[in-house]
Formats: structure tokens, C-alpha cells, sequence
């Protein structure tokens, strides 16, 4: 080989270089300028106006930026299609290949693709921000399958999605109808405008051929012929002829086909070099004259380094077209694989292998074959490579510990050619760091087969199974020797990755195994080793020290009875399974995971033409075309600029200085406005003026924004506002409730307290048979809505007036902020919103300091401005669900009632009030959830902490409150050994019953609910069978539980119990309906649409609901509560009753023959057309001197049982079953409350055993004080499409109509939420079990989230024991 004979060599390689650099979006050639080495393909896709393509998170965790890229490699002859992140591709990585986004499926003009239309009628899309994502990773799956997918490779396909809205089971029922081998029932007939056979144009080659032939119906047609054709023909929903698709898919360009790809040699931003090389000789070249340059091929680590950790890397090199470092050679003695192969390629390669090799030589390719299935999402496996891994030397690598253990060797190569070889065991020497001298580079791996009596086996637990880095990690080895009817071990190899900051291999156990034989003594011994050999630190980074500690000896363990497993009735040999309890071999049983499996079940109680009919949402179909337009995709106008924000960076401290001077000279800078250039107000805020929009002289939390910069791009913004240099002076800092207790640390005036009956009287009264104390921590929970926070903003008129296009559940909020501000009347100042990217409550009240900041510099400056936030400061800054804290006295009788509780409650509001008091008013209102208790004192308070404002969540504080109620449920069946759902059946409220604060319960239909849940779920079988496999299996527990809900319905605020709406009805017999409730995803629009089509009794098409806007309908309440179906729907109602009683002396005089007649005879005869509607909820109102009255105006009632199956040696659990049921009334549309009850079920799961925010606090001392670790999608993890109950059953309660609410419905919104709490007293049930086992019956607490470190930490065993004691509880940010 050798080197490049000079540079001179290397510079006319650059000369000869493609002197045009092309890429194809759908269908469409694109010239890619030189300059551009820094974009991304995303940021290049939104510039030139595909903004169907989105922005969630900006790491590849969130699959919202999926797009499908094919292109032709020509050593195998045939296109590659695959799905990858556009967000971490950089631009120039698909230079000569053929770009497909979802606006290249199909489009509401030409129809729709057969994904779209399956995605759209299944109800699988509510927000709509991460729908384009879902379809593309799909529509990719298709494309390059050569027969129908399987369901299983459906699910995995979708791991790299993340959605929050819908709970993901429409989404994969949906898609499941692919893989059907019938598409009759699924897909288009061919139309007779389709062309013929001869001159088919294939989709994969881009050449004539036949493969469309035949009926589209034919099973072993391809997926790629299913939908294809010449060009787009417009085809209307039409139910009689069934064309309802799209008919075409884009073939792949012939000119890339033809085109020879050509080095490249370009350039970016800050003087960014990008080369992309074509032979290894040019690498080596590279790499000498760059010794620093980062060679890359998916740029999945290098792009989150650039863009989250700010390092700058000023050379490039993309390696992904050299052939010499993309060989996959299956020789006999192993697999060579080249350092560039990226790791789905492996997969399919190792697969195959495993079909066609030995079953003895192919145990290494199974341990890698697992771990590549949870490796990481399919965009990011699909561009990742295996050098690249190996490379960065994560110290959570899931592949190096098996590099490691199987014994691979990597081979070396230095830029003169010359080669060496290192085993994989040696390679990594520190953090980060491996054994590569400047100038060399990984050429390959080469990975030998397993030998006979050889095993290999992996491990990983992580929070969440899917596309989740690991906590620990392991690869292991065994070879075994048969000696004297023995096996005997003749080489080992145990390997941890997430123990120490490299890989590290556990030396000492290595040699304590090697020459003993495989039996149960072997096993304690290596376990005694191994505690000594892998030691964590206490203070080490990432924390869980305990759990990780665990789960070294448990993977061993495992290792140990998988081997023995696996050589059972060897010949000749002794039975090592003898000696193993059959109960002991459950720690090795995978559990089947079947396809998921949905069930609803409903009445439809149809009012008129379309209220109660199950309808798809009105912009479904927009949504899975990409045309749904949200805030981020509005257009700036030439002169507009960008936003960022200058955030604080201490938790606590007065601001000594701010040093601009270095910003002025930043690229594309246009200003930067502190506190004392606002021109109006500078305090903020919903219920008190108690926030800055720029911290003036103290900043009270990290991420406080002191000042905003904005410049020509985003990019150049973030770049300036990092330049602005404050001085500090640190103060003491409160970082959690029991520090703010301790300091007093309270909001002003949110001391609080319900009660009824006597509370002391009856503890000492004698009456209770036990009085049990106790406290309960209650975690927060990030929204993660998929759309980031953003607002558009300009000025009318020079500024005399002010519009802005906001994602906000509260336009008049930002109205009020901006007037205020920027010292405006509000009828100067105009919000929009057309719909939301979900809101959960995140976006009621912290979008509007977003919209005020960024009217500054719009208004002094006279320029459009646009501030979209990344999702790591999306998540730092605008605050989270409430973290509580309750410390509870109860007392009971010998046989379960409740006779007195007396409970403390505090949240952790952050460092503003925002809407802290309302939410724990709403806290402890649920604070007896369904329970009749005689005797109550609740005391609550709001504490101030130096942490971003805590803000509304779905359920508002309700939730917690239950949860509280529920563990001290949960402690009193401990306490007289009975069963919790017993306990809580004798306790239930009933009609009638007198709730703590004055409220009389109505129209009471918990009974009917819980009775029939109960026969639903058979759950006195149910347990039994539980007991039954609990008694069977010692490391694998079942759990089962049931719990109830009552959620109050109404703002707890009397004032915004009030709803406004506009009704104009057109000469062409359309409505046009505008109100003040935003559309989120909840189907707002859809069931007010279905109201005006029925009271009017048009078909639903002929209702259109225009944008949320704060000079069509004023003074909105915000979008909340639940309740704004049951308002909005009744000011709708209101205006069309109006207007139909203008009509109705015209109505009267003839039958008109339609609506559209009978409009344009109003007209003519003058009679006003346009009505506004309005609606005030009747007989609510609550006195908190009295501590008496109805603040809510009816309860929506839920039960869920839940089953769940966890490993009681990891910590990792499924939800096995879920069953679910709601007294809605009679639904207005029984689909989208369906849909709103699965969602919040499984966002409720998130909360309850999912999803952590760990903060710099004194439980997180390797996190910098007052910072937020979890903020972004790779160390916060929401519940993924492998977390979705297996069984998931929704029924709504059938017969009880309800009569305070519009057409007899309820409202669904949060009521669900809590529900999900079945799932964590079902893992608390299987915990109980566990205990059981290991001689602990005491009641214990589990705080939320329970996390696979919390349910492990509590199985206590034999693993757990030398590190913990059994009152052990892991640390929570509360």
C-alpha cells in the first residue's frame, strides 16, 4: 500500500473533485453550494420550505426529523432505501442520493399514500408533530422490505419514534395492516390510468421491468409495487370507487444511477473542512495531513458533540464510500468487518450468518444480534458504524464489552500503509481514549466464531429497553473443557461497560474461573470476586451506585444459569441443571413480547347529524401529509431575525456584570436587549407580578434569562448569546421541599388548609385500631410535548401594532405579556395560534415570557423576530410537573375503614408562584381520591426553590395528590394483611357523599364502574394466577392491581370558567367557527365542529374551525382543565341557536332542499348571519375562608387494573395488561376520547415508572448545583412503543348520561392520567412477592418514578445484600 506520493497529489484529487455537488428531494434535483459543511439536512429541508420534516430534539432521539434516503451501490447492484435522523445528518453526508419526505408520499390535492391514509383513519395521529416522523420510518421499512414486514419488525422499525400524544397503539394498528400478505382489504385496486407492464418504471432500479404486473392484491408482489404509477393523479375520497390513494412512488433518479460518485472537498461555516474520500489511500492522506480530523459516517456522536457539548472539530472526513472500509466478509474462521459498516448492515449480516452457520460457532453473533436490537433507534443503527462505536470509546458502549470479551481483533492502519493488529481487550486505555497514535485509523474488526463449548452471552439495563443508553452493560465469555465427566473452565472473559470510565474487563474473577469446574460453588466464589474486583466510587458520575453494583453480580448470575442452561443433556456429562431449582431458571426466561393488542369498547349515542359519532380528527389528514402547519414553520420575512436567549448559569446569585463586548463582532448579529431596554414592564407573570423577563440585579434559578440576541440565523443567535460573558456573585441556594422547609422558604400568602370532623379527637379517641405516620415523595415529570416552544413575532404600522403566531394554550396570556412589556393597549397587540405540537399544560403559562422576550428586540428594532428554544433549553427553562411531598397520620379500623387522616402537603413551585397555589389547591381537593373519611385536616404549602417555575401538567396537581392517598391505602392493607383493592372498596364514596370542602357528590357512578371493571378483568382469577406463577418463579414476579379516580371538572379559579365563540354561516352553506380554545391534539376542533353540525344539521365537511385568534373571541381562558370541550362547545352551540333562530321564520315559509338555500335566502332577506356565542359554567364557586363550596361542576370517574411481569434481578419490567374504564357521559366523539384516555394512560406510565428528572441537588452531587442532567431525549426517557401494555383495554361506561355537561358528555382530558397508577402499585404487588422470598413481609416505600433502579433496589436478595440494608431508598430530586 504506502502512502500518496505528496500533497501536491492530494490537491489535484480536490482540483478534479465534482465541481457540482447534487442531491435529489423528492424527485427534484438541488445544486448543493460549497460553504454549507455545517448544515444539517434538516436545517437544509426547512430552508428551502419542506416543513413537513420537524424539529423535536435535535440528537436523533426523537425520531420527529425522519426522512428516507436511497441510494445505489453498485457493488451489490441494487438501491438501499433506509429511514435516518435529518437532524444529525450533516447536509453533504447525501451528496448523490435521493432524498424522500413525507411531502413526497402523497398530499391532500393528490391523495394520500396508503401509510398516510392507514395512519389518518386509525386515529393514530392527535398533535401531529411527530406523525411525519412515524410515517417516514414506515414508509422506509416498506420500501426496502422485499416481502410484507412482519409485526415485529413493524415495532422495531418505530423504535427510534417518540410520540406523547396518542399512546402509540393506534399507531400500530395502523401500520400492522402492512403486515398482512392480503392487501385486498388494505390498498388501492389498480386504476385503469395506470401504465402498462412494458413500461413500468421500478421504484428500486430506476428501470423498466415487470415486477407490477398482476393484481395488486397477488401476496408475493412487493411492497414497492403496491403503490406505484406514472404521476399524481387527483383523486377525491369517492366511497363508491374506493380510490382513495395517492398513485405513485418516486423512482430512484437514473442520473445517480449513471453518476460516478466523486471525491468531495467543501468547506462551512468558522472554517468548517469537509472531504469525503473514496479510497482508503485518500483517507490515510487525510488523516496525516489532519491528525485531529474526525473521520465519521452517520455523525450520530460527532453532530451531538458539535451541537450539545459546543466542541469544535474544524476538519471532517466521511468515510462512508470507501470500500476498503466497508468490507463484511464471512470467512471460516470468523467475520472480517470493515470500521465504516454501519450497524443494520451488521445486523442483516449477523442474522443470516446464524441461519446458515453451526449453532455452536454462532454465539457471538446472537449476544450481538440482542444487542443491536436495543441498541439504539432504527435511524440511528441504520447510519452509525462500527468503528465509529468502538472509536468513541463510550464508557456505556453496548458493543465494546463484547468486542471485548469474544475475543475480536482490530486491525490498525497508519497513513504509511503499515498495519498492526491489537485485541479488543487492550484497545481502550481511559476515558474516550483508545490505543490509536495521531495518523492511524480503525481499519476493521475481525470477529471469530464461537467454538464448541464456547458461550457468549450480552446484558444491558437501561431506564428504558428502546433506544436507551445503558446504565450497565456486559459481554461475557466462557470456554469449556470436558474433564472427568466435568467441565472445566479453560478460558473466560467478563467485561462491564458503566462500572468505570472505560470497559472494563473483571481480571481477578477471570482468574479465579479459569481451571474450575462449572458448578454451584464456582458460582459463589466468582461472585465473591467480582464484589471486590469491580469497584464504582461512591461519588461517581451518573450516580445509582448501589443498583449498578447489583447489577454486576445479577448479569453474572444470569450468565452463570444461561450457560448451564444452555449445555443441558450434553453427553456424558453430569446435569449442572440438577442442581438449579426449576423456580431459579426464571431469571434467564425471556418474556415472549407479543404484538400489542387493543381493545375498545363503546356505545355510540349519536345527537343529530354528527355529535357522538367516532370521527377522525379534522386535521388528520393534513398531519400525516406534513401540510399541518405549526408556530416553527412560519415563515420569517427577509428582513426577520432569530432569537436566543442569555441564560443564567447559577442557581442562586446577584449579577456583578454583563460583558456584551464580544458580541457585536459576532457573524449575522443585530442586537442584544437587556432588563433596562424593555419599554415597559419588566415583571411578569398569571396570577402575581412576581418574574422578570430579564433578571435585573439577582437571578434566582440556572436558566433565569438575563437578555435576548438576535441575529441573522438561529445558528448565529445561539453563537452570540454565548459570547455575552455575566460576572456573578454566588448566594445560598434552596434545592429541594425539605430545604425549603427547613428555611421556611415559602411563596407569600400559600399557606392553606381544608378539614372536616375532628382529627385529634378521634387519634386519641381510642376508636382506631392502628394510627400509622409515613411520608411520600412524588417525582415531577417533564411535558416533552414534541413541538418545542416558539413564537413569531412582527410589528403593523411601525410598531403601532403588534402580531405574533405563538404555540401557546394561551394566546390572551401572551396578549397580556407583550402589552405589558412593551407598554401597549391589548387591542393593539394580536396572538394566533392555527394548533399546537402538544401542551400538556407546559404551554399555559411559560410560552408567554418566551413571546414577551422576544417583542423587545421586534418592537425597538422594527424587524420580525423568531425564537424557537432547543429542546435542552426547553426542558432547563420552562418548568416541569411539581415535585410534592406529603407526611401523612392515618388511622383505621381492625377491619380497613378509614376514620381520620391528617396530611402535610408541600410542592415545589420553583422560583416564581406562576400557578403553584391553584395546583396545590387541586392537591389536596384530591386528596382523598375516592375515600370516604370522616375525620380530615389537610395543611398544604407552596415552597420556594432556586429551580426554573414549576408550571401546570395534565391533572394539575390532582394526580399527586391521589398518588399520596394511594400509598397510605397501600400501607393499611400491609398493615391488616388484606388485599389494597379491598381496603378500597369498603372505603368508597358514594352518592351523596360530603367531600372535606362542602362538595355533595351527584349523579355518584364509581360503583357501577368498579363492578364492572372488575368482571372485565376477572380479577379474583387474575390474582390467583399471579399468587400461582409467584410461587413458581423466584426471579420473575407478577403483580396485579386496581385503582379508581375521581377528577374534578371546572377551572378551581371561578373566573375562567367562561368560553367565547364566533359563528359565521356563508352564502354557500359553510361555517366558519372561531373560538377561544386551541387546538392541541385533544380533538378540540373536531367535537366543537360536531356541535355545529348537528345543531345546524350539515355534514361536517361544511364546518371549518378557523385559528385561535385574540381579536376574533377576547379575554379566552387558557386551553386547560378538561374543560373546554364542555365551554367552547356550549358558546358554539349558543351562537348556532341564535342564528338558527333568525332563520327560522324563513325556514318555516318552504322546504328548502338544502342548508346552502336556506342561507342565501336569509341573506336575502338581510338577516344577519353571524352570531357570537358565549357560555358561563353555572353553580360552581369555592370560599377558602370557609374552607366550604363546589369548585368543581361534576367528576369524571376512572378505574384501571393492571398486570406487569418484572425481573426482579434488573429492575426491568412490561406491562403485561391494562384495562381501563371511564364514565364519559355519552361522548360527543367516542374515537378521539378513546385516543385521549390511551394517551394519558401512557403518559401516566412515564410518570409512575419511567421517566426521572435528576437535578444538581444534595441526592445528585455529580451534577453542577441547580442544573437539569435529563434535558433531552437521551438521558429523559418517556415510554417508547415497547412500553405500551400487550393488552390494552379501553371501554367507556355505557347508560349514564350526564346531565350538567353539553349533549349529555364529560370531559376526558386528564381524568385517565392518574390511572397509569394501577401499573405502579401492580410493580409494587410484584415487589411484595419478591420480599417474600427473600424473608421481608414489612411494608416498604417506592417513590415515583419507579425506575428499574428503585424496583431492583427493592427486590431484596443474596445481589442486593452486600450493598444495602433493607431500609434502603434511592435518591429523588423532590
Amino acid at each position: 500500500m504506502g502512502s500518496l506520493k505528496s500533497e501536491e497529489e492530494l490537491e489535484q484529487m480536490e482540483e478534479d473533485a465534482s465541481k457540482e455537488a447534487i442531491l435529489y428531494v423528492n424527485g427534484s434535483r438541488k445544486v448543493l453550494p460549497d460553504g454549507l459543511a455545517h448544515v444539517t439536512l434538516l436545517e437544509y429541508l426547512r430552508g428551502i420550505g419542506l416543513t413537513g420534516t420537524k424539529l423535536g430534539c435535535g440528537e436523533g432521539g426523537c425520531g420527529a426529523c425522519t426522512v428516507m434516503v436511497s441510494h445505489y451501490n453498485k457493488s451489490l447492484s441494487k438501491c438501499s432505501h433506509y429511514a435516518i435522523n435529518a437532524c444529525l445528518a450533516p447536509l453533504y453526508s447525501v451528496e448523490g442520493m435521493h432524498v424522500i419526505t413525507v411531502e413526497g408520499l402523497g398530499n391532500r390535492v393528490h391523495g394520500l399514500h396508503p401509510v398516510q391514509e392507514s395512519l389518518a383513519r386509525a386515529h393514530g395521529s392527535q398533535c401531529g408533530f411527530c406523525t411525519p416522523g412515524f410515517i417516514m420510518s414506515m414508509y422506509a421499512l416498506l420500501r426496502s422490505s422485499e416481502s410484507s414486514p412482519s409485526e415485529e419488525k413493524i415495532d422495531e422499525c418505530l423504535s427510534g419514534n417518540l410520540c406523547r400524544c396518542t399512546g402509540y397503539r393506534p399507531i400500530l394498528d395502523a401500520f400492522h395492516v402492512f403486515a398482512k400478505t392480503d392487501d385486498s382489504l388494505y390498498g388501492p385496486q389498480p386504476s385503469s390510468s395506470s401504465v402498462g407492464e412494458s413500461n413500468f418504471v421500478c421504484p428500486s432500479t430506476g428501470k423498466p421491468c415487470s415486477c407490477r404486473s398482476g393484481s395488486l392484491v397477488d401476496s408475493e408482489t412487493t411492497r414497492e409495487s403496491i403503490c406505484c404509477g406514472q404521476k399524481y393523479e387527483a383523486i377525491s375520497y369517492s366511497k363508491v370507487d374506493g380510490k382513495l390513494f395517492t398513485d405513485k412512488e418516486f423512482i430512484f433518479p437514473p442520473e445517480l444511477l449513471l453518476r460516478k460518485m466523486s471525491y468531495l472537498s467543501l468547506s462551512g461555516f468558522s472554517g468548517l473542512k469537509w472531504y469525503r474520500p473514496l479510497r482508503l489511500k485518500q483517507v490515510l492522506e487525510l488523516k496525516s495531513r489532519y491528525p485531529d480530523a474526525k473521520l465519521l459516517v452517520g455523525n450520530t456522536e460527532v453532530g451531538i458533540e458539535m451541537r450539545l457539548k459546543r466542541m469544535h472539530y474544524p476538519v471532517l472526513i466521511s468515510t462512508m464510500h470507501v470500500p476498503e472500509l466497508n468490507v463484511l466478509n464471512v470467512k471460516d474462521d470468523g467475520v472480517e468487518i470493515g470500521a465504516a459498516v454501519r450497524l443494520s448492515d451488521l445486523l442483516t449480516v449477523f442474522r443470516k450468518v446464524v441461519t446458515e452457520r453451526a449453532y455452536h460457532e454462532t454465539s457471538t453473533c446472537k449476544a450481538f444480534i440482542e444487542q443491536l436490537k436495543w441498541f439504539a433507534g432504527t435511524q440511528i443503527k441504520n447510519v452509525a458504524s462500527v468503528g465509529g462505536n468502538i472509536c468513541t470509546a463510550s464508557p456505556i458502549s453496548d458493543l465494546n464489552p463484547l468486542w471485548m470479551a469474544s475475543r475480536a481483533k482490530f486491525r490498525v492502519i497508519d497513513s504509511k500503509g503499515n498495519l498492526r493488529i491489537v485485541s479488543a481487550e487492550n484497545f481502550f486505555l481511559g476515558y474516550r481514549k483508545v490505543d490509536l497514535a495521531s495518523g492511524e485509523i480503525l481499519l476493521s474488526v475481525f470477529l471469530p466464531w464461537s467454538r464448541k463449548l464456547e458461550y457468549v452471552k450480552e446484558f444491558k439495563q437501561a431506564h428504558r429497553r428502546d433506544d436507551d443508553i445503558a446504565i450497565v452493560n456486559a459481554g461475557m465469555r466462557v470456554f469449556l473443557e470436558k474433564k472427568d465427566g466435568d467441565l472445566v473452565v479453560a478460558d473466560a472473559s467478563i467485561v462491564y461497560g458503566g462500572v468505570a470510565p472505560l470497559s472494563v474487563a473483571a481480571r481477578q474473577t477471570k482468574e479465579f474461573l479459569i481451571g474450575k469446574t462449572w458448578n454451584q460453588e464456582l458460582l459463589q466464589g466468582a461472585l465473591k470476586v467480582l464484589r471486590s474486583d469491580i469497584i464504582i466510587k461512591e461519588d461517581a458520575p451518573g450516580g445509582m451506585v448501589e443498583f449498578r453494583r447489583s447489577l454486576t453480580l445479577s448479569f453474572f448470575f444470569k450468565f452463570f444459569l444461561w450457560v448451564s442452561h444452555e449445555m443441558d443433556g450434553m453427553d456424558g456429562m453430569r446435569s449442572i441443571k440438577e442442581e438449579i431449582p426449576l423456580s431459579q431458571l426464571s431469571a434467564i426466561k425471556p418474556l415472549q413480547r407479543p404484538s400489542v393488542i387493543g381493545c375498545q369498547d363503546y356505545e355510540i349515542v349519536k345527537r343529530g347529524i354528527a355529535v357522538g359519532s367516532p370521527e377522525v380528527h379534522l386535521s388528520s389528514r393534513l398531519q400525516v401529509t406534513g401540510e399541518a402547519e405549526y408556530a416553527d414553520d412560519t415563515p420569517l420575512p427577509p428582513n426577520g431575525l432569530n432569537a436566543a436567549l442569555v441564560l443564567s448559569r447559577k442557581p442562586h446569585a446577584r449579577i456583578i456584570s454583563i460583558d456584551a463586548s464580544g458580541v457585536k463582532s459576532s457573524p449575522g448579529f443585530a442586537g442584544i436587549f437587556l432588563a433596562n431596554d424593555i419599554p415597559g414592564k419588566n415583571k411578569v407573570g398569571p396570577v402575581i407580578y412576581d418574574e422578570e423577563v430579564f433578571a435585573s440585579e439577582f437571578v434566582s434559578c440556572v436558566g433565569q434569562a438575563i437578555g435576548i440576541v438576535v441575529a441573522d440565523t438561529q445558528e448565529n443567535a445561539k453563537l452570540a448569546a454565548r459570547k455575552v460573558h455575566v460576572e456573578y456573585e454566588e448566594l445560598p441556594a434552596v434545592l429541594s421541599i425539605e430545604d425549603a422547609i427547613k428555611a421556611k422558604s415559602f411563596h407569600p400568602n400559600t399557606e392553606k388548609f381544608l378539614g372536616k370532623g375532628d382529627v385529634d379527637l378521634c387519634f386519641q379517641s381510642g376508636e382506631c385500631y392502628k394510627v400509622i405516620q409515613g411520608e411520600v415523595q412524588v417525582g415531577g415529570q417533564e411535558h416533552f410535548y414534541l413541538e418545542p416552544h416558539s413564537t413569531v413575532i412582527w410589528t403593523v404600522d411601525g410598531g403601532n401594532e403588534v402580531h405574533m403566531v405563538s404555540s401557546t394554550q394561551a394566546p390572551q396570556k401572551h396578549q397580556k405579556y407583550v402589552c405589558d412589556v412593551l407598554g401597549l393597549p391589548m387591542s393593539k397587540v394580536v396572538c394566533r395560534t392555527k394548533r399546537i405540537g402538544g401542551g400538556f399544560g407546559g404551554k399555559e403559562t411559560r410560552s408567554a415570557n418566551l413571546a414577551a422576550a422576544a417583542s423587545v428586540p421586534s418592537y425597538l428594532l422594527n424587524r420580525p423576530v423568531k425564537i424557537t428554544l432547543d429542546r435542552d433549553i426547553d426542558m432547563m427553562t420552562t418548568g416541569q410537573r411539581h415535585s410534592f411531598l406529603g407526611k401523612y397520620k392515618v388511622g383505621f379500623t381492625k377491619e380497613g375503614k378509614v376514620l381520620a387522616l391528617d396530611l402535610e402537603i408541600y410542592n415545589n413551585a420553583g422560583n416564581s408562584l406562576d400557578l403553584s397555589l391553584s395546583i396545590l389547591e387541586r392537591a389536596m381537593f384530591h386528596s382523598d381520591n375516592v375515600y370516604e373519611i370522616p375525620n380530615i385536616r389537610i395543611n398544604g404549602a407552596v415552597c420556594f426553590t432556586n429551580f426554573p417555575s414549576n408550571t401546570a401538567f395534565r391533572g394539575f396537581g390532582g394526580p399527586q395528590g391521589m398518588l399520596i392517598a394511594e400509598n397510605w391505602i397501600q400501607r393499611i392493607a400491609v398493615e391488616l394483611k388484606k388485599s389494597p383493592e379491598e381496603i378500597r372498596e369498603m372505603n368508597f364514596q358514594g352518592e351523596g357523599s360530603l367531600l372535606h370542602y362542602g362538595h355533595q357528590l351527584q349523579h355518584c357512578t364509581l360503583d357501577q364502574l368498579w363492578n364492572a371493571l372488575k368482571g372485565s378483568c376477572n380479577f379474583l382469577n387474575a390474582r390467583k394466577e399471579a399468587d400461582q406463577f409467584n410461587l413458581q418463579n423466584r426471579w420473575k414476579k407478577r403483580g396485579v392491581a386496581m385503582v379508581p379516580t375521581k377528577f374534578g371538572i371546572s377551572f378551581t379559579t371561578k373566573l375562567l370558567n367562561q368560553a367565547g365563540a364566533l359563528v359565521h354561516v356563508y352564502t354557500d352553506g359553510t361555517v366558519l367557527v372561531t373560538h377561544g380554545g386551541v387546538e392541541m391534539g385533544q380533538g378540540l376542533h373536531t367535537k366543537v365542529a360536531q356541535v355545529a353540525a348537528s345543531s345546524f344539521n350539515i355534514p361536517l365537511s361544511s364546518v371549518f374551525i378557523s385559528d385561535t385568534s385574540t381579536d376574533k373571541v377576547p379575554n379566552a381562558s387558557p386551553t386547560a382543565a378538561s374543560a373546554s370541550s364542555d365551554m367552547y362547545g356550549a358558546a358554539v352551540l349558543d351562537a348556532c341557536e341564535q342564528i338558527k333562530a333568525r332563520m327560522e321564520p324563513i325556514a318555516s315559509q318552504k322546504n328548502f332542499s338544502s342548508f346552502a338555500e336556506l342561507a342565501r335566502a336569509c341573506y336575502a332577506e338581510r338577516i344577519d348571519l353571524s352570531a357570537h356565542g358565549f357560555h358561563i359554567v353555572p353553580e360552581i364557586g369555592f370560599d377558602w375562608k370557609m374552607g366550604k363550596g363546589n369548585p368543581f361542576r361534576y367528576f369524571t370517574y376512572g378505574g384501571a387494573y393492571a398486570e406487569v411481569e418484572l425481573d426482579t434481578l434488573t429492575g426491568d419490567f412490561h406491562t403485561t395488561a391494562a384495562n381501563v374504564f371511564l364514565d364519559l357521559g355519552y361522548s360527543i366523539n367516542p374515537a378521539i376520547d378513546v385516543g385521549q384516555i390511551e394517551g394519558a394512560f401512557v403518559q401516566g406510565l412515564g410518570w409512575v415508572a419511567l421517566e426521572e428528572l435528576k437535578w444538581g441537588d444534595a441526592a445528585h452531587k455529580w451534577i453542577p448545583p441547580g442544573c437539569l442532567y435529563t434535558c433531552g431525549p437521551g438521558s429523559y426517557k418517556i415510554p417508547s412503543v415497547n412500553d405500551v401494555p400487550l393488552k390494552f383495554s379501553v371501554s367507556l361506561l355505557k347508560g349514564h348520561p350526564n346531565v350538567k355537561a353539553i349533549h349529555s358528555s364529560k370531559a376526558v382530558g386528564e381524568p385517565p392520567f392518574f390511572l397509569a397508577s394501577s401499573v405502579f402499585f401492580a410493580i409494587k404487588d410484584a415487589i411484595i412477592a419478591a420480599r417474600a422470598d427473600a424473608g421481608f413481609t414489612d411494608w416498604f416505600p417506592l417513590d415515583n418514578p419507579a425506575t428499574p433502579e428503585r424496583i431492583r433496589m427493592a427486590c431484596l436478595d443474596e445481589f442486593t445484600a452486600p450493598f444495602i440494608g433493607s431500609n434502603f431508598r434511592p435518591k429523588l430530586s423532590v
